[in-house]
């Protein structure tokens, strides 16, 4: 039987197998609310048809289909597809280990009856991710040029050198450590080494170590069992079980705490997690990359970094320069960015003037390629031509004066060639400037000064590229 959802298109694909009716009829109504489109079948040959047949996202089978076989089979059945759907397998509470031999199998996860509806509706949600994210590798596979042009943009000599490094060290297993500075595009690079390797149709899965607290942090990456804190109603395992095959990117690698260095120091190791709440290790086989925009010899000579660690992911650095040593990579980066966006706008005549390349060309780019992107994106936003003239950069781009507001009266002065939007990004700029100074590099402290939140505050540094301005080596990085 299928099932589709009443309105809009639906989400995903979801293949219900099971051998009781009323199991199969609460499942399709629980999905069909979500938004899923849903086929229910009553066994392992019903469920092959459907695979062979239809394209399948997420398969939610019973371990126990009757005498003629097991969700095993279905989950075998679903892994020799050529684009193979998550699984999740539904077994009866407390008799766990055949769901967990299934897992080794390439499960993605399994839910024990009696089963919270919330806990189903958050695993199939998480599991639907895992499958989206898989499938954009794909397609970003399919979209690298040699030489990852398609990707990554940029012909100065240390890029050029750095893609025939990516070339080099994408087909091995070893840890990379990517090091640059904020806005260069490091998750853009580890990227590449995975799709230029055979993990390419694998998982890819970022993570950020500054995003969370200790505890969640390491809940994430190693997993966690049943009961091992409040709110883990069910075993879950890791980022690094879960990738598979895959790679998993520790971003921000400099930010995480010292007791989670010396547990991923020996996860690297011996390449086992011990989830969260259990004595037992389960061997991983994702690579792992990390990266930061912290110099990592110095944070250990601060005594803020391993110095164990540090070694354990220095195998293979790949550095990242900035923008403003490679000059010459900013007209064609600016183009690409400019190609793409005049795509989404529908204007196929968006082009730069000559002089509005040369100006970006001279300018130093604090925020790097994050911030050029930024800035040819308002630039193609705002400007009513298809020639996108000098006057479309910011005043600080031009070599401008920034406007001052006039004594007196305290209206503002308005001329030709004023822009509202352009005008408020500036001031915000420099205030955001003007607090970090203030505050002596301390986020916190400067996002009270302005009377924001710090992930208001950590926002906006990141929409100007100012994510490391007026960082102190001895000051507070909050978040």
């Amino acid at each position: 039987m299928t099932a589709l959802p009443h309105e809009g298109g639906p989400r995903g694909h979801v293949l219900v197998v099971d051998d009781e009716l009323s199991m199969r009829e609460y499942l399709e109504i629980l999905l069909v609310r979500e938004g899923y489109a849903v086929t229910s079948v009553p066994g392992v040959e019903p469920a092959r048809a459907v695979l062979e047949k239809d394209q399948v996202d997420l398969v939610i089978s019973d371990m126990k289909l009757g005498p003629a076989g097991s969700g095993l089979d279905v989950l075998r059945a679903a892994r020799s597809r050529k684009e193979p759907p998550e699984v999740v397998l539904i077994t009866a509470f407390g008799t766990p280990s055949s769901a967990v031999e299934a897992m080794r199998e390439g499960a993605y996860d399994y839910i024990c009856k009696p089963f919270d509806n919330e806990e189903l509706r958050l695993l199939v949600h998480k599991a639907l991710e895992k499958r989206a994210l898989r499938q954009e590798n794909s397609t970003l596979k399919a979209r690298l040029l040699p030489g990852l042009g398609g990707l990554l943009v940029g012909t100065s000599p240390r890029m050029r050198a750095l893609w025939q490094l990516v070339e080099k060290v994408a087909p091995g297993r070893s840890t990379v450590l990517v090091t640059g500075e904020s806005g260069t595009g490091k998750e853009l690079v580890a990227r590449a080494v995975h799709l230029r390797g055979h993990r390419a149709a694998q998982p890819f899965l970022p993570f950020n170590c500054a995003a969370l607290n200790e505890g969640v942090l390491e809940s994430e990456l190693f997993g966690h069992m049943r009961g091992a804190f409040t709110g883990a109603t069910h075993e879950r395992p890791g980022l690094l079980v879960s990738a598979g095959e895959g790679t998993v990117m520790l971003d921000e690698v400099g930010e995480m705490p010292l007791s989670t260095q010396v547990k991923l120091l020996r996860v690297l190791q011996e390449r086992k997690v011990k989830p969260v709440g259990s004595a037992a290790e389960i061997p991983f086989q994702a690579r792992v990359i990390a990266a930061t925009n912290r110099r990592l010899e110095a944070e250990v000579k601060a005594g803020r970094f391993r110095e164990d660690l540090f070694y354990r992911l220095n195998v293979i650095t790949l550095e990242l320069p900035p923008l403003r040593e490679r000059p010459e990579d900013i007209p064609p980066l600016a183009t690409h960015f400019l190609s793409r966006l005049s795509e989404e706008l529908g204007r196929p005549g968006l082009r730069f003037a000559p002089e509005t390349l040369a100006l970006m060309e001279r300018y130093a780019f604090p925020g790097n390629v994050r911030q050029l992107q930024n800035m040819v994106e308002r630039a193609a936003t705002l400007s009513d031509s298809d020639v996108l003239g000098p006057g479309t950069l910011p005043p600080s781009v031009r070599g401008e004066a920034e406007p001052q507001a006039r004594a007196g009266d305290g209206e503002p002065v308005l001329g030709q060639g004023f822009n509202l939007e352009r005008h408020l990004d500036d001031h915000e700029r420099r205030h955001l400037l003007a607090a970090l100074k203030q505050a002596q590099g301390v986020k916190t402290r400067a996002a009270e000064l302005l009377g924001l939140s710090f992930r208001s505050f950590r926002y906006r540094l990141a929409k100007h590229g100012l994510t490391d301005e007026l960082d102190e080596p001895g000051g507070t990085r909050a978040g």
